[in-house]
């Protein structure tokens, strides 16, 4: 009797393995990991996102800092050392000498009253006389780093009390300001992964548990573990793929508002978004004009990514739970 059962029991789990493998599709079933991935997809590109946008705001910041030098000019309509000019006019002269700069400007009144607007509201006419604020741009190809402190001995020469104040320090403060955002970032990828294994490994536990008869069974009769293994992978990393492409497009709008929002800050102007994309390539190029590459890159690779995570975290779970059977 039990020579007769044995091959019935073998057709049977050929049958088996030709129709669904181990029958994992109820198992591990087709709707809900494919969605909770999607969740952690959309939660990983937003802070990949908050990542990549602190690294670019950090190197503009620092660089946009580290070239340039504010120089405040007390009653600047007063005559200069050598009339008929002015403070600020014998101060903008001198400034015109120096050595790799790329532009220097004087503010006007309104842009001292949008400057001032924070503390004395919108205000043109003031009581007291404000100092000349004059901007010093250098041009970052020369490598020019003048001293702050040897040019306002050279314009103290020429106006008195002129006062240098370098932003190189604040372009530090924004700098590592920024990398903790950075840091805070990754940090926050690396939790959702950690989600994403244990999410993964409860689901397939509990796929195992439902398989469990027909598991122990084919295990008995000879199956390796690296073809029970792979048969829950394959399935698991085909449905984080899935899951981790449907987060990608249903982050996808988010980012490119984000991306808008901080064009600004980030000194670049968002292209204008045509009414109708004619094909993918007009698509793409517009998401190439409004998301930074590595953002496009990241946006890219979080499919492959969940459906790797997918598979390892299977390989893992599968193979000790099987260690565990007589």
């Amino acid at each position: 009797m039990a020579e007769r059962a044995a091959p019935g029991l073998l057709a049977r789990w050929h049958r088996a393995r030709r129709a669904d493998g181990l029958a994992l599709r109820s198992a591990l079933p087709d709707r809900l990991l494919p969605l909770l991935v999607a969740a952690m997809a959309v939660l990983a590109a937003l802070a990949l996102a908050g990542a990549t946008g602190a690294a670019i705001l950090s190197a503009r910041w620092s660089a946009g800092a580290a070239s340039l030098l504010t120089i405040q000019v007390p009653d600047p309509d007063a005559p200069a050392a050598s009339p008929p000019s002015t403070r600020a006019d014998a101060v903008l002269a001198a400034l015109a000498d120096t050595p790799g700069a790329s532009r220097v400007h004087r503010l006007d009144k309104a842009e001292l009253a949008a400057l001032l607007a924070p503390w004395l509201g919108q205000a043109t006419e003031f009581a007291l006389t404000l100092p000349a604020i004059i901007e010093l741009h250098m041009a970052a190809e020369t490598g020019a780093d003048p001293d702050a402190a040897s040019l306002a001995r050279r314009l103290a020469t020429v106006a008195p009390g002129t006062l240098v104040e370098r932003n190189a320090e604040w372009g530090a403060r924004l700098g590592r300001l920024a990398d903790s955002l950075h840091g805070c970032a990754l940090l926050a990828v690396a939790i959702v992964a950690g989600i994403a294994v244990v999410l993964i490994a409860a689901t397939t536990r509990a796929g195992l548990a439902a398989r469990r008869m027909p598991i122990e069974l084919i295990h008995a009769m000879g199956a390796s573990d690296g073809y029970i293994a792979g048969r829950f992978a394959r399935r698991t990393a085909l449905l984080a793929f899935v899951g981790g492409l449907a987060g990608s497009v249903a982050a996808l709008p988010l980012l490119v508002l984000l991306s808008r929002v901080a064009a600004p800050f980030a000194q670049a102007a968002p292209s204008p978004a045509p009414a109708s994309p004619a094909d993918w390539a007009t698509l793409l190029a517009l998401l190439r004009d409004t998301l930074p590459t590595p953002l496009i890159v990241t946006l890219l690779a979080l499919a492959p990514a969940a459906a790797t995570i997918g598979w390892l975290t299977t390989q893992a779970t599968v193979r000790a739970w099987l260690r565990t059977l007589p």
